[in-house]
């Protein structure tokens, strides 16, 4: 499953060991449901979206394990962050309490909360995102799953430090997966951007990429 490692690492705890015996279906089942969240919500079908969610989290909160429940409100904001879309994690903050350390880190970062976060605590390709400063391109082009880097790239966002070659490699990244919600989002950050330069050539080519992906 090439998600972010946030998601690769709940499937894995979702998933047991092979030589173990069958885990609970919930576990699979809530796996699955996430991973198919995230595929439909980034290609723009948010009715599929939110049904696989609902699943997933209805899954976990099975449990009664608030920790558990916390990581797939993770999975969702992060997504949404990958998109440009932005709030306060509210599904996550009603949990935070119950959540580790390293899921409060990883909140304060698609947060935008980034003084003071300590990095060891985030994921690893995120980690080398938040320490590299007002420049972070080279940390962003060395995360290899696609998701990910949109991920940091929502971020950097968020926090102003993005640079116009890493809102092409957003765009581009969101372009070589398919994934309509993102692509149109970063174009339209790319188009304004061009517009207030006055290049009305790139603007043209860009209005052109957003009329082809509009559904």
């Amino acid at each position: 499953m090439t998600k972010t490692t946030l998601i690769a690492a709940l499937a894995l705890a979702l998933a047991g060991c092979a030589s173990k015996p069958a885990p609970p279906a919930w576990k699979s089942n809530a796996a699955d449901a996430l991973a198919g969240y995230s595929d439909a919500y980034l290609k723009g079908n948010t009715a599929i979206a939110e049904s696989e969610f609902v699943r997933a989290r209805s899954e976990l909160a099975s449990t009664g394990r608030p920790d558990v429940v916390a990581l797939a409100e993770l999975v969702r904001c992060a997504t949404r962050v990958a998109s440009l879309e932005y709030d306060d994690c509210p599904g996550f903050a009603a949990l935070a309490q119950d959540a580790g350390a390293g899921e409060r880190a990883y909140a304060a970062y698609l947060g935008g909360r980034w003084q003071g976060l300590d990095a060891t605590l985030l994921p690893e390709q995120h980690q080398g995102v938040v320490r590299a400063g007002p420049s972070a391109s080279s940390a962003l082009a060395a995360i290899q799953d696609p998701l990910s880097r949109m991920v940091a790239a929502g971020a950097l966002m968020q926090v102003g430090r993005i640079a116009p070659q890493d809102i092409t490699l957003a765009a581009e990244t969101a372009s070589g997966q398919g994934w309509r919600r993102p692509l149109l989002m970063w174009l339209g950050v790319a188009l304004e951007r061009a517009k207030a330069a006055g290049d009305n050539a790139e603007a043209a080519r860009l209005q052109r990429r957003i009329d082809v992906a509009l559904p």
